[in-house]
């Protein structure tokens, strides 16, 4: 792959700003269902927050006063105190951690089914443009960092701001002028930080461009393992496989050096701030304008003040990468869906009459195609043709010639850039898509089969189709010859893709959920194409049951299948040039008579010696 096109494939890899206030209000947004326990976690952390400013304060009156004084008493009162605080604050903890894990996880919960549904409902084409493993990317990974944020970052910030501006009221009360020399230090803290931030950045966006190419070539790589193994290569994969992790183990060693090195800087300024504390402090202490007590919470305020600049540099990173993951969310979510779910339904009393109109389609967009009409491929053109209720209309021709787009532009996974396509004389762009394709069954060459049982896989999931309804449509296509010797009948578990299956039992069972659906419209697309001639005499009875008494649209390679077809349709390069009957088109010696002479002209002999001998004008040897 060239650099160019690794950079194009991995281009929204790339982070943007570390903090968009456009995307953070999107974000948020997903809080307010549950804004009562957002606005209690944010109560517990004010809570403990304050807690925590007790300790030292009580620190100073034993110092100063209870061990000075000799009073037990008071010493017993200070230290009970101190022990309360603790508690308390154990308690503030513990609530605020389990509401914001809580949130985190309802967050998560809610924004994957948002992810799921919308990807459900989104165009082919934008299948055709993003790898699947990206798109796993999405609803795992991504997802989980804004988990992190949700359960780490937005809840927790208010704490971590809430000790910074309690711990600076503590140490200007307690004393102003040794509160700034405490605070001396605080630019390089700030120098440090800022370093720290601008170079994780870098290496949190290197971790993240490796890891999306290890979880695309992962998806690749398993997908085609059989490819794989079948030419010998898996040497020459894990070589490559290698080097792809170690760029992510790299990344991620860089990123480990920057807080190896981040952390010890933060204690040795701590220390620093330390060494100011005890020095001016001790001077204090001398002159006699200073308690012990007051220098020694100095250097426990100091401790805790720096521990939650720690918390919020690393906080930072974590928005930089909810920043990204949500830039990427969101960009997802913002792709329109397929169709407008919003039109008319298909009447139960539809007919089924199918009817293109002056049809033109090319896949390119307009927007690839702005050099004019000479830069449209058109894969289909002017395409008019009709079948009638209950007619069985076959489309042949060469590879290329269009048959599979005009699946494609009925099911409307795609729209056509002129003409009409009608279903019972309404245009198919009023009706409602998910309506329209519950109507039309589609019966595909390549299967698709769900990791799940036999009955599962024939209902895919639909409630309303009864077990009784299930073993009916596999009884009368003949899928239930097979399904019955199986050990658990109907509630057999499936391999993935049906791999436990024939190629002729895995057809079969989608024409049982063809024909469980009820369809008003039977399209087959190569549906017997991948089986045997045996095997064929069998599904072709099952597909006479399954397309009697509907509107049958029959796209085919072996002209076998479809010589008892009402009416053939004969494309070539996205044309309609011929229409009739198997024997009509035979007769008229045009392209179909070429493309059956090619299928079914004898083979030339193997042998020469195999070759029947030259026979002169009279017929003589």
């Amino acid at each position: 792959m060239s650099a160019a096109q690794d950079q194009q494939q991995h281009e929204e890899e790339a982070l943007g700003k570390a903090y968009d206030a456009r995307l953070m209000r999107r974000l948020l947004a997903y809080l307010r269902p549950y804004r009562g326990r957002v606005v209690t976690a944010v109560l517990l952390l004010l809570g403990a927050a304050l807690v925590e400013m007790a300790g030292p304060l009580l620190t100073r009156a034993v110092i100063d006063h209870a061990i000075p004084e000799r009073n037990g008493q008071l010493l017993l009162v200070l230290t009970s105190a101190y022990l309360g605080t603790l508690l308390l604050g154990f308690f503030f903890e513990y609530g605020q951690l389990l509401l914001t894990t809580w949130l985190g996880q309802h967050v998560m919960y809610d924004l994957r089914r948002q992810i799921f549904a919308h990807l459900q409902r989104l165009p082919l084409p934008y299948y055709d443009r993003n790898p699947v493993g990206r798109l796993m990317t999405r609803v795992t990974s991504d997802v989980e960092v804004l988990n992190e944020l949700f359960s780490s970052g937005v809840v927790a910030v208010f704490g971590d701001l809430f000790a910074l501006v309690f711990i600076v009221v503590a140490l200007f009360a307690l004393d102003w002028q040794l509160a700034i020399v405490t605070l001396l230090v605080m630019p390089l803290v700030f120098a440090s930080a800022q370093s720290f931030r601008s170079r994780v950045r870098d290496s949190y966006r290197d971790i993240r461009v490796r890891l999306a190419r290890i979880n695309a070539y992962l998806q690749e790589r398993i997908t085609g393992v059989t490819v794989v193994q079948l030419f010998g290569q898996e040497q020459a994969t894990v070589a490559e496989f290698r080097a792809i992790n170690d760029h992510h183990l790299q990344a991620h060693l860089r990123s480990i050096h920057y807080y190896a090195l981040f952390f010890p800087v933060i204690e040795l300024l701590t220390a620093i701030a330390f060494a100011l504390i005890i020095t001016y402090g001790g001077w204090e202490v001398l002159r006699g304008t200073i308690s012990v007590g007051s220098v020694y919470a100095f250097l426990l305020y100091a401790r805790r003040f720096f521990r939650p600049i720690q918390d919020l540099s690393e906080k930072y990173n974590m928005l930089q990468g909810a920043m990204a993951s949500s830039e990427r969310i969101f960009k997802l979510l913002d792709t329109p869906l397929a169709h407008d779910t919003g039109g008319r339904p298909v009447a139960d009393t539809a007919r089924g009459r199918i009817e293109f109109r002056g049809v033109w389609f090319a896949y390119r967009s307009r927007a690839e195609a702005d050099a004019g009409e000479a830069a449209w491929d058109w894969v289909l053109r002017d395409l008019t043709f009709a079948a009638e209720p209950g007619e069985r209309v076959a489309v042949v021709g060469h590879t290329g010639a269009g048959k599979t787009t005009i699946i494609s532009l009925l099911m409307r996974f795609y729209e056509p850039q002129r003409g009409q396509i009608l279903l019972d004389g309404v245009d198919i762009r009023e009706y409602d898509v998910l309506s329209l394709r519950r109507r039309i069954a589609l019966v595909l060459q390549d299967v698709f089969i769900f990791s799940r049982d036999i009955a599962y896989n024939i209902r895919l999931g639909d409630a309303t189709i009864s077990d009784e309804r299930v073993r009916a449509a596999a009884e009368r296509v003949g899928a239930a010859a097979f399904i019955d010797r199986l050990p658990r009948g109907y509630a057999e578990p499936l391999g993935e893709r049906g791999a436990s299956l024939s190629v002729g039992e895995r057809q079969l069972l989608s024409f049982a959920r063809a024909l469980a659906f009820e369809p008003l419209v039977l399209v087959l697309d190569e549906a017997t194409s991948s089986v045997d001639s045996a095997l064929e005499e069998r599904i072709e009875q099952a597909l006479d049951v399954l397309m009697q008494g509907r509107t049958s649209l029959v796209i085919a390679h072996r002209l076998s299948t479809i010589q008892h077809a009402d009416r053939i349709l004969v494309l070539h390069h996205g044309e309609l040039r011929e229409q009739g009957t198997h024997f009509e088109l035979l007769q008229r010696g045009g392209l179909y008579a070429r493309l059956y002479e090619l299928q079914f002209a004898p083979l030339p002999p193997r042998h020469p010696a195999d070759r029947p001998a030259p026979r002169g004008p009279a017929g003589v040897p």
